[in-house]
């Protein structure tokens, strides 16, 4: 995880700033060819940053057995049956995911449900899908391919073993304030 932080996080976050000045540049000059062309390393590197922090803070640096509490707890049963529904049916889609992408526990702003939803690429859940980020799996070999080989389920089972379910409870509070 740590080279995952400091390697492939972190090329986002310099490659996001780097076409953002390109931006700030094409937008001055008034170059709209250029602002066009800039949109998708700003949508891919954007995408990578926000994902990734997101990542970071829902995840915990020990292993732990906690469970959802409170409202998160009780929508994850409304939402899904129970808890481990919800992680197979989140898991699943993460694995079928074909190459890269994030599997996603998201509130939906609109009928204030729960969904798993998955982004391809670097896709930002909530500027693609309006969807707000709750919990994400990532599932680009990079994440896993040291410690999992290719086994991607290996790594995505492995995963609820270090969730931090109360940013994920904060992460939905927070949702719920928004809308």
């Amino acid at each position: 995880m740590q080279l995952h932080h400091k390697k492939h996080h972190q090329t986002y976050v310099n490659n996001l700033n780097i076409a953002e000045e390109k931006l700030a540049e094409a937008v001055a000059t008034n170059d709209v060819n250029t602002t066009i062309k800039l949109q998708s390393a700003i949508r891919f590197n954007g995408g990578g940053h926000l994902n990734h922090s997101i990542f970071w803070e829902t995840l915990s640096p020990h292993a732990s057995e906690d469970i959802p509490k409170g409202d998160l707890r009780e929508m994850i049963c409304r939402d899904f049956g129970s808890v481990e529904d919800m992680k197979k049916e989140m898991s699943a889609a993460s694995v079928a995911i074909q190459g890269s992408g994030w599997g996603w526990l998201a509130f939906n702003p609109v009928n204030k449900h729960l969904k798993i939803v998955t982004c391809a690429n670097q896709d930002p859940l909530e500027a693609t899908t309006g969807n707000i980020p709750l919990f994400g799996i990532d599932v680009w070999e990079h994440a896993y391919y040291l410690q999992y080989k290719n086994v991607r389920p290996d790594y995505v089972n492995a995963i609820w073993h270090i969730v931090n379910w109360e940013n994920v409870s904060k992460r939905l509070h927070d949702a719920q304030m928004k809308t």
